[in-house]
């Protein structure tokens, strides 16, 4: 094994096939990272949103994709480009990857690849005890979902957050104040699949504990570009408080938990979840 990919691993002393799983995700998340640095797509774009928050800002639960904005709105701006340098990146490492782009069924601004490989071919490579793939499927795809947004909201902040594995390097993010900003929009308004995503709900309540507050006008911001909002004036803070309120009345709070528990290492961290919770933190907003 890669010296460096040795490193990495021993961050997270995996007992269990998950855990080796989830490991795995995230080292190649992170040296999707670099292939990107490598190619300077971060002089076109900042990283944003759950995976930013794990990988740059210590969010203790696990994320999935990696999502990206532009700093500025480009219609010709084309993800595919970049490709190549992350393939380039984890193969450098040995690791045996896809690289898909998403084809779209309608117009939007969000462009998306995914990064496909061959999961128990590449648990092999990083360790994992024979025992714990003992009945595991030998076809089973690992797939990471990578996508940018060619239109964002106007001015995002951002800032420069390093990395020290495998290499040391610097990662433009969107700043945590416009994170922030963002994820209460997703909180009250994503719609996905028809379900709850409890995840936004986590980090939600995790970047009130790290001292953020809500900009109301960044987060009116997306509330105009989503079309909730008319008029120049930012929302007030009462009228986010009932837009809270309203929400948590209408939530779903088993169907946040079941999205949620594959992604908390302790589900004790969850366990006592509740509306009359949520109400309450609404004020530490």
């Amino acid at each position: 094994m890669n010296q460096a990919i040795q490193r990495m691993l021993e961050r997270y002393s995996c007992q269990t096939r998950p855990q080796y799983e989830r490991a795995l995700k995230e080292i190649l998340q992170e040296l999707a990272l670099v292939g990107l640095w490598r190619a300077r797509f971060f002089e076109h774009a900042a990283f944003y949103g759950g995976t930013a928050l794990r990988i740059l800002y210590g969010l203790d639960r696990f994320s999935e994709d990696l999502d990206f904005t532009l700093l500025k709105p480009n219609d010709d701006f084309s993800l595919s480009l970049f490709n190549t340098a992350i393939r380039s990146e984890l193969e450098a490492y040995g690791f045996n990857v896809e690289i898909e782009t998403g084809v779209k069924v309608w117009q939007t601004p969000i462009q998306s690849a995914f990064i496909k490989t061959n999961t128990f071919g590449e648990l092999l490579k990083i360790g994992i005890p024979p025992h714990l793939v003992k009945g595991f499927h030998p076809q089973t795809k690992l797939k990471i979902k990578f996508e940018i947004d060619t239109d964002p909201p106007p001015a995002y902040r951002t800032e420069v957050r390093f990395l020290n594995t495998p290499i040391n390097l610097g990662i433009k993010t969107v700043i945590l104040e416009d994170i922030f900003a963002g994820k209460m929009h997703a909180v009250l308004f994503r719609e996905w699949k028809g379900r709850v995503k409890g995840r936004d709900w986590y980090d939600w309540l995790w970047l009130i504990r790290q001292g953020v507050k809500l900009d109301l006008e960044r987060f009116s911001i997306h509330l105009r570009a989503s079309g909730f909002l008319k008029g120049k004036d930012p929302i007030t803070r009462a009228q986010f408080e009932q837009l809270m309120f309203d929400k948590i009345d209408s939530l779903d709070l088993e169907s946040a938990l079941a999205d949620l528990r594959p992604f908390v290492a302790d589900a004790a961290q969850i366990a006592d979840w509740s509306k009359e919770m949520f109400r309450y933190f609404v004020g530490q907003t």
